[in-house]
């Protein structure tokens, strides 16, 4: 029954991944419980348009899986065609998992088609299961598993009890050493799935602002995480909210949504905290980040880039409100300043950049470039932070770290001429990515095909190289810019750019995955000497 299950719910989460469909309103909310700790909403309608449920099927990733003998006719059957289960594929589909003080469970609910189909569908997977109905509900129950339907609509239950292992591990009581034997307990579903079907307004997620908000975007995906869920069940996160530490997940969602275009993957998100810590984050707002900041890199050919804007004097709020200002003022007095001191002398930009992969260690192969550098706002006050720093550090310092020091600008590079370079302002580079970033207070910039070109050379295997030169030609970079406080919470803005800017970005993954497939079913029956000199047309050529 166990095993039947779970390729029930691979092929479910099949299913609703490629035709389910949204209602993009807080009627996706009502069969949601309001503590539930992440959500997943597909929204099958725009997904099928952009990768249809043929292509999977003749993808080599959907024929390993549905040769594979573990998986059930019954599976191939719903493999074959949704439809046959029962399951209305234009309807909302929704999973969402659920911790609490026993552990936790996954739901998928969906509506039901043709409930005569559903039931012989389920029935037939389910032989060995303690069958049941109540006020309408049909119910087929064992161990961890649960599946559940009326005339419109099913629900089923998967209990993760292993969930609460994670609440021992995080307040530090779990010892394997000394651990005694505990009788695992499942929860009994049929009473889960049941509280489902009814759940009132007041218990679930329909009339939250921030979800209808959520759902009113357009997206291919949307999802929600609620951190404070999460963190409630700890007792570790109760102890330190004697600190007030627990004022950082208070609140503490964040909402997303994933759009699949041509030529790339756009996600947005929005992070929303408690009442106190969105009050500093709105009145601390940082600015647009300094784009002289980013010209003034010494580093040419740039791998990772970040930079950053804030207000410095929004710490001293945070630590007040996190209780930890007194600790930060004790532990700053002993290496001869104070959080005034810090706040005074830094002008809220940062900047991160690595790169320039081609020199090369006797040792350890490439050696990229670093620079660290901070814009200044009092010198006096941070040349405190700098005696600290080689105070604390001194002999342990790393031995390639050098920095340098303007009235204007902080820099540390693991070179000393790039530090000196830094300060000096003399690189002056018009980088194409500083315009894609700017205008808010955070963005980054990762250049994938210089990474992907630096790693070649240290590549051997032949498969390895296969894999890199497939990435090469799927993925260019990925931009990142946000920070913004809206609406009451705080924008970011993520873009994977790919090379073939005319394709679904849906349909280029689909390619890619089955291509890694076609290569590690190869690569294997070499390994295993069964076919050693076979050759696998790989479907985009990729040997170059």
């Amino acid at each position: 029954m166990q095993n039947r299950l779970t390729y029930s719910f691979i092929a479910l989460l099949f299913i609703l991944f490629t035709f389910s469909s949204c209602k993009k309103s807080t009627e996706a909310g009502k069969i949601i419980p309001k503590d539930a700790s992440f959500v997943m909403i597909f929204n099958g309608e725009t997904i099928n348009n952009k990768l249809s449920w043929e292509e999977i099927r003749n993808g080599e990733l959907f024929k390993t899986m549905y040769s594979d003998s573990s998986v059930t006719e019954l599976a191939k059957k719903a493999l074959d065609n949704p439809e046959n289960t029962g399951v209305n594929i234009k309807k909302d589909m929704t999973a969402f998992v659920v911790q609490d003080t026993t552990g936790g469970y996954a739901a998928i609910c969906g509506t039901v088609a043709d409930a005569t189909k559903f039931k012989a569908y389920f029935t037939s997977l389910a032989k060995d299961t303690k069958a049941s109905e109540k006020n309408g509900i049909n119910f087929l129950a064992k161990d961890k598993g649960t599946i559940s339907w009326n005339k419109d609509r099913f629900i089923i239950i998967v209990d993760i009890p292993e969930m609460k292992n994670l609440n021992a591990m995080a307040n530090n009581q779990w010892d394997d050493s000394t651990a005694m034997p505990v009788q695992e307990v499942y929860r009994d579903g049929t009473i889960t799935a049941a509280a489902l079907y009814n759940l009132s307004s007041s218990a679930s997620l329909e009339k939250n602002e921030k979800f209808a908000e959520l759902m009113g975007k357009s997206g291919d995906i949307h999802f929600w995480a609620n951190a404070e869920n999460l963190n409630s069940s700890s007792l570790g996160g109760a102890a330190l909210s004697m600190l007030n530490i627990g004022k950082l997940t208070e609140g503490s969602i964040a909402t997303g949504v994933a759009n699949f275009e041509d030529g790339k993957i756009i996600v947005d998100v929005k992070s929303y905290s408690g009442e106190e810590l969105t009050d500093i984050w709105k009145k601390y707002e940082g600015n647009a980040i300094n784009k002289e900041m980013i010209s003034r890199s010494p580093i040419k050919d740039v791998a990772v880039s970040f930079a950053f804007n804030y207000k410095p004097e929004g710490l001293r709020e945070f630590l007040k409100l996190t209780g930890l200002e007194g600790f930060a003022n004790l532990g700053a007095a002993q290496v001869g300043f104070t959080v005034d001191d810090f706040i005074k002398a830094n002008g809220g930009d940062i900047f991160i950049s690595m790169g320039n992969f081609s020199k090369k260690d006797s040792s350890s192969g490439i050696k990229p470039d670093f620079v660290f550098a901070s814009s200044i706002k009092d010198k006096p006050s941070f040349d405190k932070l700098i005696s600290a720093g080689n105070k604390v550090f001194g002999r342990g310092a790393p031995a390639d770290m050098s920095y340098a020091v303007s009235n204007t600008y902080f820099s540390l590079s693991n070179s000393k001429p790039m530090a000196d370079a830094y300060v000096a302002g003399s690189a002056k580079n018009n980088f194409d990515f500083i315009d894609k970033i700017s205008g808010s207070p955070a963005g980054g910039f990762v250049n994938l095909q210089y990474v992907f070109t630096a790693m070649k050379p240290e590549v051997k295997g032949e498969k390895e190289i296969q894999e890199l030169n497939a990435s090469m030609a799927m993925f260019e970079n990925v931009l990142f810019k946000g920070g913004e406080f809206k609406d009451g919470g705080i924008n970011q803005h993520v873009e994977i750019n790919l090379i073939d800017k005319k394709t679904n970005s849906l349909k280029q993954l689909n390619a890619y995955m089955n291509q890694m497939a076609i290569l590690e079913k190869k690569y294997k029956q070499t390994w295993d000497g069964a076919v050693s000199d076979t050759t696998i047309a790989l479907p985009i050529d990729t040997l170059k």
